[in-house]
């Protein structure tokens, strides 16, 4: 009794210094208590709990204190508690508020939060330095109570991500660490950018798997395990997106379409994306000389598997198709299944093809290969008199936009133009000829180009360009 007595006099006492001005009446919300108003109680404190590693946690909550027992007045209870988080290193000074059960549990996700913004997501043991304020509602009014300071140790929940990732498969020619691919990464902490991405050709029913670095490190290539080989949960699955995993029985995904692809991972939520991309593809032909070396005739993508070229075919009016891995290679160059076909449409072949001839020498053409359903077509011009151009130029930033730089007229191609140029600096530019002026496919503005050398190819009928980096 005496000890009640005691504490509904301290509560009282209390209440005449903190519980009297207007600015103070709402003590169910904590943040309106200036910190230097609190008071403290004989016996109530908080003390700290053991380490916790927030990927073991099950359930929403996880405790991180306790309140000491205390005899509070009858009809007193404790309206609320929250801790006051700021890093034990001292790299920030700016305290998150959590609020607490009166269990002394906080949110899993609100502590994730916490860990996350002070040191982000790498799952590595952190200590936090809290102080804890509750506040103590009696006969009707409240006051806040200082329960002095905790440490708070705690792992944030995150997957294993390895420093980098190899692809490896019939994707990049063989199973083994001789020929693995490199996956890209911008070189930050892999836990606050997760993503990784490569680029590679692929055969139809190609498989993939993934290995982390770990398992280059340890020599010890087919490790599996949540640390291990990283792949799909059913073998053979032909899916573009998905997750990943990585277990003791991990599967190899399947590329179900022949061409070139770019795959993003995300190792933070285990998720992949397959994205075909536009190879480039070279004619080869009457057009160039039937050379092995020339590669003035590109292509030009429509879609990641659509390309086209668009002239007046003469001479012969024949072409095949070589892409640009396999350039010079005739066992691989792409064609029709019969030499000299001037169908309007067909199948490519790639193996032991034949030339394909446009349907009517001498005429302008559209010509369309789709690498996807492996088929061309041949689309004849409404205009077969296009406004010539005796020149066409490159200008922007670089040039100070002038009337541009030079490009050269493809020969035996009319209206396809090509430079080799080299940008100094990140830009912008367009093709003009005097008055006519050329820009991007979306809207005509400005062409972005970032600093480097490209071969750049141009057609003057259908505004489409290409720049292949050298």
């Amino acid at each position: 009794m005496k000890n009640i007595m005691f504490l509904g006099g301290l509560l009282l006492s209390a209440m005449t210094f903190v519980a009297c001005s207007d600015d103070y009446t709402d003590w169910a919300d904590p943040q309106s208590n200036p910190q230097e108003e609190a008071v403290t109680l004989p016996g109530y404190k908080a003390s700290g709990t053991s380490s916790v590693d927030l990927a073991d946690v099950t359930g929403d909550s996880v405790q991180v204190l306790s309140l000491s027992a205390v005899s509070l007045p009858e009809g007193s209870v404790v309206g609320n508690t929250r801790v006051e988080l700021l890093p034990a290193d001292g790299s920030s000074t700016t305290a998150v508020t959590v609020d607490v059960d009166n269990e002394g549990r906080v949110g899993k996700a609100d502590l994730q939060a916490v860990l996350e913004s002070f040191y982000g997501k790498r799952p590595t043991e952190r200590s936090l330095s809290g102080h804890v304020y509750s506040n103590i509602i009696t006969n009707g009014q409240a006051f806040l109570v200082d329960a002095g300071t905790i440490t708070v140790t705690a792992t944030p929940e995150a997957p294993y991500i390895a420093d980098a990732y190899y692809l490896v498969g019939d994707v990049t020619g063989g199973w083994d660490a001789d020929h693995v691919v490199k996956f890209n990464h911008s070189g930050a902490d892999v836990y606050e950018d997760p993503v990784f991405t490569v680029s590679f050709t692929a055969a139809a029913g190609n498989c993939w798997q993934i290995i982390p670095q770990g398992n280059i490190d340890n020599d010890d290539f087919w490790h599996k395990g949540a640390d291990g080989v990283v792949g799909v949960a059913t073998d053979g699955d032909t899916s573009l997106e998905g997750t990943l995993v990585a277990t003791e029985s991990v599967g190899a995904g399947k590329i179900e379409n022949a061409g070139m692809y770019r795959m993003t991972i995300n190792m933070l939520d285990y998720t992949y994306t397959i994205e075909p991309m536009a190879a480039t593809y070279y004619l080869v032909g009457d057009l160039q000389g039937w050379s092995d070396s020339n590669r003035s005739c590109a292509l030009y993508p429509e879609t990641a598997t659509v390309q086209s070229y668009t002239t007046q075919w003469n001479g012969a009016g024949n072409l095949k198709i070589w892409d640009s891995t396999n350039f010079g290679n005739w066992d691989v160059a792409y064609g029709a299944a019969v030499d000299g076909d001037n169908s309007p449409s067909g199948s490519l072949v790639n193996s032991g093809a034949g030339a394909i001839v446009v349907p009517v020498i001498g005429e302008y053409y559209t010509f369309t290969a789709d690498f996807s359903n492996m088929t061309y077509t041949w689309t004849r011009l409404d205009n077969q008199n296009p406004a010539t151009h005796a020149f066409v130029g490159i200008t922007g930033g670089f040039s100070g936009w002038n009337e541009g730089i030079a490009m050269t007229p493809v020969e035996n191609s009319p209206h396809n133009w090509m430079i080799t140029y080299t940008f100094t600096n990140d830009d912008e530019m367009k093709f003009r000829d005097g008055n006519t002026w050329w820009g991007n496919s979306t809207d005509g503005g400005n062409i972005t180009v970032s600093a480097g050398t490209y071969n750049i190819y141009f057609n003057d009928i259908t505004g489409q360009y290409l720049f292949i980096a050298q």
